[in-house]
């Protein structure tokens, strides 16, 4: 058996840095093909994705992000990696759909509160064509779904924080990863879903098989080499799934060795550009290059291991990178336009890392319309859980 060949850490940085706009910004222009590059923007909070967005695509601000969802549709706001909030571009949901239709649902119910197969379909077929006639709050399409399938759905025993939900909302990701639904607009402060086949026309979720490959060559891409396991951890789907994905890619695949560990990665894969160093960069929450990037001791090394993976999940905590690696945290707070900014490195920062490092919190304040405030400190908030 021919020895797999070993790649370099700092290369590996370099390239997945480089494909995500985070050595040189994109072109204003190219917005949606950063965030397919990225694999996604996590959009739990939505000003954390418009940062995410920001900081990689040049001279954007909030603003543009929002342009693009909301009056062009260039990207689109539903379920996407470990059934996550997410902005996606809107051309590539035909393949996300028809890759994520076919995963299980996660966190089966106990058998009496779990919709059954029949039932999952019927509700989502309910929700579709609901959400067909416009966009509907959760408690219109409370209305809706129950009125299309039967008291049954709207039984309130879901588990939930306040009090238990109805039982058709189980379904709600598996609908999005159906394609049945995304999200609209808010109605003032009142989430909304739709159809995306209303707010997309032309859309139609894809063949499952070649679409699950695609979402992992997507993957291989912009955070490879990679194992089974980080990709499945990154999709939270069974190993049998990726599996059967790089099964289908195998022709343009190969086997290469970090740290001693065969990981896949993409034949065409070019090798990174010549630049020593990319410097600092400020990460928000739940930024897609801190959950995608494997493997975790090399990614978060020594204390950032403690303090910016909480119970060892990535996403929680604000990064600070120097040249693709976790070398602080960070927060914010804002009030008006000021945003005060407290970043704490983990090791020591002379001026010219201080310099970078002010360049960041500025681009971050034009992103987010605000004025920033730089104090370098202790950050003692809370992570994001």
């Amino acid at each position: 058996m021919t020895e797999a060949p070993t790649v370099n850490w700092r290369d590996v940085c370099r390239r997945r840095l480089a494909r995500q706009g985070l050595t040189v910004p994109t072109a204003a222009a190219d917005l949606v093909a950063c965030v397919r590059a990225m694999g996604g923007a996590h959009a739990q909070v939505m000003a954390a994705a418009e940062v995410s967005i920001g900081i990689r695509v040049a001279g954007i601000t909030r603003q543009d992000v929002r342009r693009a969802l909301w009056e062009d549709r260039t990207l689109v706001k539903t379920c996407g990696p470990r059934g996550t909030i997410h902005l996606l571009p809107s051309e590539d949901l035909g393949w996300w759909t028809g890759a994520l239709s076919t995963v299980p649902p996660p966190n089966q119910q106990p058998l009496g509160v779990r919709l059954s197969d029949e039932q999952m379909d019927e509700v989502i077929a309910a929700i579709g064509d609901a959400l067909g006639e416009g966009e509907l709050t959760i408690d219109e399409l409370d209305e809706a779904v129950v009125g299309r399938t039967g008291p049954w759905a709207g039984e309130r025993v879901l588990p939930a924080f306040q009090e238990n939900r109805p039982r058709w909302q189980q379904a709600v990701q598996p609908a999005a990863f159906r394609g049945a639904l995304c999200f609209g607009p808010n109605r003032g402060r009142r989430v909304t879903y739709t159809s995306p086949a209303r707010w997309l026309p032309g859309f139609a979720p894809l063949a499952a098989g070649p679409s699950a490959a695609t979402l992992v060559r997507s993957y291989l891409h912009a955070y490879g080499p990679a194992t089974e396991a980080n990709v499945a951890q990154w999709l939270n789907v069974p190993r049998p799934w990726v599996a059967d994905a790089i099964g289908r890619l195998s022709d343009e695949l190969v086997r290469v060795s970090l740290d001693g560990e065969e990981r896949w990665a993409l034949a065409a894969d070019e090798q990174p550009g010549d630049d020593e160093r990319v410097g600092v960069r400020l990460l928000p929450y739940f930024d897609a290059y801190g959950i995608g990037c494997h493997p975790r001791p090399k990614v978060f090394p020594g204390i950032a291991t403690e303090r910016a993976l909480p119970n060892g999940q990535a996403g929680p905590v604000p990064l600070l990178l120097v040249d693709g690696v976790v070398a602080g945290v960070w927060h914010q707070r804002r009030s008006g336009r000021r945003l005060a900014m407290t970043v704490e490195p983990f090791g020591r920062f002379g001026p010219a890392r201080r310099r970078e490092l002010e360049a960041q919190v500025e681009r971050i304040g034009e992103v987010l319309e605000a004025t920033p405030e730089l104090t370098i400190g202790e950050v003692t908030a809370a992570p994001h859980l």
